[in-house]
C-alpha cells in the first residue's frame, strides 16, 4: 500500500471544494482512495466561528450530542459524544486556523458521496474510494491517529466471522474496521503542522472491496455500536453524561 500526501494552498473559508480539488487532485487510478482532512471539508463550508464571539467551553456544549463534566481538565478540553463518536471537544478544532473555531462538517455522508459522483466522473474510472478523517485520540495512549467521519465507494469492514485463525479455529466476532485503519494511514502522511497537505492518495490498499453505490443507512450503522453494547461500557456508562 502507498501514500501520497498533497501539498495545497491555504484554503479559505467558503471556498469551492469542488475548485481545491479540481486544482489539486489532478490523477487518479481505477483502485485508488482519496482521503481529505475533515478541516478543509469545514472551512469550504463555512463551518467556522469567530473566537471572538463565543466562549470554546459555550461552543463545545452547542455543539456536543453529549458532555461528561469534570473538574479533572487539564488540557482545556472536554470529553463529548458526537454523532455516536467518542470525541474530544465535539471537534471543534483551533488549530490550522486564523482567529476561528473550526467545527465538524455538516452532512459528511452526503459530501463524500458528492466528491466521488465528480471524481469518478472527473476521471472516468469505476472504482474510487473516498474518506473524509479527523485526528483522534486513543485513551491511555499519547498522540492522535485518525478516524474516518464520512466515507463512499467501498465496503466499510472486512469480517473474519467464521473464518480460521492460524490453528484453524474458528473466529466469532473479529472485523477490521478499514475506514479508521485506512484514516489512521492517511492522517500520518497528512501531517498535524505546517505540512499544508490536507489530501491523500491511497494506492493498492488491501482487502477494499468498491461498491458503485452510496453507503446505506444499514451500512453506515454497521460502523458504529451503542454505548450499551460497547466493550468500555463499564467506564461510559458509569459517569453522568448531560445531553446538549
Amino acid at each position: 500500500m502507498q501514500i501520497n500526501a498533497i501539498k495545497t494552498h491555504k484554503v479559505s473559508t467558503n471556498e469551492s471544494l469542488e475548485s481545491v480539488l479540481n486544482q489539486c487532485v489532478t490523477n487518479l487510478n481505477n483502485g485508488d482512495i482519496l482521503a481529505i482532512t475533515s478541516k478543509i471539508v469545514s472551512l469550504c463550508q463555512g463551518q467556522v466561528v469567530e473566537k471572538s464571539s463565543v466562549s470554546k467551553r459555550d461552543l463545545i456544549a452547542r455543539e456536543a450530542d453529549r458532555i461528561l463534566h469534570t473538574d479533572h481538565n487539564p488540557y482545556d478540553l472536554y470529553l463529548t459524544i458526537k454523532d455516536n463518536i467518542l470525541i474530544p471537544s465535539a471537534g471543534v478544532d483551533e488549530s490550522n486556523s486564523n482567529g476561528v473555531y473550526i467545527l465538524y462538517p455538516q452532512n459528511v455522508q452526503a459530501v463524500a458521496h458528492t466528491i466521488w459522483q465528480h471524481l469518478t466522473a472527473k476521471f472516468s474510472i469505476e472504482n474510487l474510494g473516498v474518506i473524509i478523517t479527523d485526528s483522534h485520540t486513543t485513551p491511555m495512549r499519547r498522540g492522535v491517529t485518525g478516524i474516518t467521519l464520512g466515507w463512499c465507494g467501498f465496503e466499510p469492514l472486512h469480517s473474519y466471522v467464521n473464518k480460521p485463525d492460524i490453528y484453524g479455529n474458528l473466529l466469532h466476532v473479529t472485523q477490521i474496521n478499514i475506514l479508521d485503519a485506512l484514516a489512521t494511514s492517511a492522517v500520518f502522511m497528512m501531517g498535524e503542522g505546517d505540512e499544508q497537505t490536507p489530501l491523500a492518495i491511497i494506492r493498492n490498499a488491501p482487502k477494499i472491496k468498491f461498491t458503485s453505490l452510496a453507503p446505506t443507512t444499514e451500512e453506515e450503522k454497521s460502523v458504529t455500536i451503542t454505548m450499551e453494547e460497547d466493550l468500555y461500557a463499564p467506564l461510559l456508562m458509569a459517569v453522568k453524561w448531560t445531553k446538549s
